[in-house]
């Protein structure tokens, strides 16, 4: 049986893991968690539910599920105002918490949240900036409580960001994760760390694409073609640790070492685990061991699984063309 999903604050995020959740199959109750006049809740009721509605004509005009799907995906998302939360939260099999990116607010929120919820159900933050930690502080039975960072729209991005705070137990990142792994997500774990995994690396990213851009290396237009069909291609098939193994640590330990110099700027000089693994000898796939192990693979069969990941990216794109004979 699927556990009933609790979405406190009714606003973009909630909407958003209300398609989530209810498209999985599981009933929905977004907690609207401001105290409002009966007529402003009605109306901000009405507009998430006509949000929710569109969301999911969207995904069918996208193919993602049949139009006449729609009407009883979205029958099971209910919104509920604050005065209802005492009786909705303790039956709720997992709570994701989605109010402003204010520590205050959703300390408030999570207090009141874990208060009213019992010990029993799950309590996740959404956030994107605050450490699981500072949050925690708010929590009744933290055991229970930690961050799961969305990426948007989370009704279409798979992955899902768990960061676990010093009192999180193993139980309860067990639980969750096999709750999103169920319905289709990928779950990554990371330490209570400004930024998390994602956005730590797109920061750098971007921040040096405006950069490019501000040096009059080459136009936004010509920068982001070179990111779609080149850098974005390949990390979406390897991701960026293995591309390193593939290539040989090697490369990067040197490539490092000329643009540090070349540009004057300790930005692009290598971490010291780069340089270790170049001493040590531990460079990839050649080698047997860099950032991963190779030592029991298959190299020629991984080898053309990769390619053959690749080479299907690159034809649902339209990118491959056949041979001129």
């Amino acid at each position: 049986m699927r556990q009933p999903i609790a979405l406190v604050g009714a606003g973009r995020m909630g909407r958003g893991l209300a398609v989530v959740f209810a498209y999985a199959g599981h009933d929905v109750v977004l907690i609207d968690l401001k105290e409002r006049p009966v007529e402003q809740f009605t109306s901000l009721a009405k507009e998430a539910e006509s949000e929710i509605i569109a969301t999911l004509g969207t995904l069918a005009r996208l193919g993602v599920c049949a139009a006449d799907q729609a009407p009883a995906i979205a029958a099971r998302v209910r919104v509920v105002p604050l005065s209802e939360a005492g009786a909705v939260l303790p039956d709720a099999g997992f709570i994701f918490e989605g109010v402003p990116e204010v520590l205050e607010q959703k300390r408030a929120a999570l207090a009141l949240v874990s208060r009213l919820a019992g010990p029993r159900p799950i309590i996740a933050s959404t956030t994107s900036t605050i450490l699981v930690d500072d949050l925690a502080e708010a929590i009744e039975h933290r055991e229970r409580f930690l961050n799961a960072h969305w990426l948007n729209p989370p009704y279409l991005m798979p992955l899902v960001e768990l960061s676990v705070g010093k009192a999180t137990g193993a139980d309860a990142v067990q639980t969750l994760r096999a709750l999103l792994d169920g319905i289709g997500k990928v779950t990554v774990l990371c330490a209570a760390t400004p930024g998390y995994i994602v956005p730590r690396i797109q920061a750098l990213a971007m921040n040096e694409a405006a950069r490019m851009v501000e040096e009059g290396v080459a136009s936004a237009e010509e920068i982001d073609k070179a990111v779609k069909y080149g850098f974005g291609l390949r990390f979406a098939v390897l991701g960026l640790l293995e591309f390193i193994d593939w290539g040989g640590g090697d490369i990067l330990y040197y490539a490092s070492r000329y643009l540090t110099q070349a540009l004057g700027n300790e930005r692009y000089a290598a971490p010291a685990i780069v340089e270790r693994n170049m001493h040590e000898g531990n460079i990839g796939m050649k080698t047997g061991r860099g950032f991963l192990d190779y030592d029991k693979l298959d190299h020629e069969r991984h080898r053309l699984e990769r390619l053959a990941a690749f080479t299907t990216l690159l034809r649902g794109l339209g990118l491959v063309r056949p041979p001129v004979l």
